[in-house]
């Protein structure tokens, strides 16, 4: 009969932490969701604002609707270089949001972080940080964004 017993009871732990594993393993996945819900949401209001930038490339004459974010801006041609970096912005920030939060895998979020390294050196990109326009910015892609391309 101890033989018995001790096969019940062997059997039960094992059920047990066959059942305490499964909702582990359902907690992690939960929480792994969530994360890319949160991650879903973040890129889609960031898409939303590159679209409203978007319709001040196509039409730059409309940028003017919000004065202080073309005050420093003289010509339509300006006004489009402005707005097209501030939506290549965009799509980084979603790059490196997604990457935050461990959606992203690092050699491709570098590659985004060299390209947008090169773009820092350009004039009409390099002077962006200082404009109104720009302020909507996650403040942690903010400083990494200044610090990227050394205008921190």
């Amino acid at each position: 009969m101890p033989k018995l017993q001790l096969l019940q009871v062997i059997l039960q732990a094992l059920s047990s932490f066959a059942i305490a594993g499964g909702l582990l393993y359902t907690a992690f996945q939960f929480r792994q969701a969530r994360k890319a819900q949160v991650v879903a949401n973040f890129a889609k209001l960031v898409e939303l604002q590159l679209g409203l930038r978007r319709i001040r490339v196509e039409h730059p004459e409309l940028a003017t609707v919000h004065q202080l974010d073309t005050e420093h801006l003289g010509s339509d041609r300006e006004v489009q270089e402005y707005f097209l970096n501030l939506m290549q912005l965009s799509l980084f920030e979603i790059a490196w949001y997604a990457h935050t939060q461990g959606q992203l895998d690092a050699d491709y979020f570098d590659s985004w972080a060299s390209r947008m390294k090169q773009l820092g050196r350009e004039t009409s990109f390099s002077t962006m940080p200082a404009k109104p326009a720009i302020n909507i910015m996650h403040a942690d892609f903010d400083a990494y964004l200044r610090g990227l391309i050394g205008k921190g």
